[in-house]
């Protein structure tokens, strides 16, 4: 039988949530006051996730939710149906606005379900002030589910509003290998963005990929266009595959500087996306969007 867990440190003023397998061989812990964001990730006694234990959050992100835009805004400024907008920097030192608005918002307890084949949490957040850069209403469920080998992640946006508004949205995981020299990345893509010094793409080229991408050393800030939704890492330990809802894929791969550490986030648009347009979505008043991600534990390849 599945189980769920409410964890609450008040001295830290810290709530999270647990979904536990039967045995407690697979794990998932959620961090309400983190943006809602996979702090662990266990399955089938295999750590998958690295948290905000083994990485600063404030600087990583880690395993957050990007709304409304993934990655950078050039300067924090934009234009919306002829109307120019400026968002708070949280990267002064590049000038651009980083990761969307949710990332540090408290999420809120709405429903739990348990049985023997899967254990479900939903959280909210809903925005009714009119942020500085996005003025907009809306409302971001997500819908944590734990199975066997399969972790999968639904988002649900609502817009309160009585005006649409621009978006993409992507998935911040970082994940665990023993060594990741010897892990490898297999996309199907044959186009990739080209970055200026300050991560702002400046242009799409095309790639071939023959075979898979093989980490080593290679220092990655990357992103790829894929033709399909599907992406496969390999590690010494396990593999597994990242799957999206959505039709538009966009990858962002990136290598922090602690050791055998390596984010894959998943997107439906890049950087910049409200300037250049690439994957952006409009959500008209009223209206809601979903996508869901899954990941799902393979035996090694």
């Amino acid at each position: 039988m599945y189980q769920i867990n409410h964890i609450k440190k008040q001295a830290q003023s810290k709530h999270f949530i647990e979904l536990l397998g039967p045995g407690e061989n697979s794990k998932a812990l959620i961090d309400l006051g983190l943006g809602g964001s996979l702090q662990k990730l266990l399955i089938n006694n295999q750590d998958i996730i690295a948290g905000s234990e083994l990485l600063d959050y404030k600087r990583t992100y880690t395993s957050s939710v990007l709304f409304p835009f993934t990655n950078r805004i050039k300067n924090g400024k934009y234009t919306f149906k002829e109307k120019q907008y400026t968002l708070d920097l949280n990267l002064k030192e590049e000038n651009n606005a980083l990761h969307g608005l949710i990332y540090n918002k408290a999420f809120k307890y709405i429903k739990e379900e348990t049985n023997l084949n899967h254990a479900t949490i939903t959280i909210g957040y809903e925005e009714t002030e009119k942020a500085k850069g996005f003025p907009f209403k809306y409302s971001v469920f997500l819908t944590y589910t734990l199975s066997t080998n399969v972790l999968e992640l639904s988002v649900e946006v609502v817009n309160n509003d009585d005006f649409s508004f621009p978006f993409t949205i992507g998935w911040h995981p970082y994940f665990l290998s023993s060594d990741l020299h010897k892990s490898s990345l297999s996309i199907q893509g044959n186009k990739k963005l080209v970055f200026d010094k300050s991560m702002i793409p400046i242009k799409i080229k095309d790639i071939v990929i023959k075979e898979p991408i093989k980490i080593k050393d290679r220092f990655f800030d990357d992103c790829y266009i894929l033709n399909n939704n599907s992406v496969k890492f390999n590690t010494p330990d396990y593999c597994l595959q990242i799957e999206s809802s959505s039709k538009e894929n966009y990858l962002q791969i990136y290598t922090p500087d602690k050791k055998n550490i390596i984010a894959i986030e998943p997107q439906t648009g890049p950087s910049n996306s409200f300037n250049n347009n690439i994957g952006l979505n409009i959500l008209e008043p009223k209206e809601s969007y979903k996508i869901s991600w899954k990941i799902i534990l393979h035996n090694n390849e």
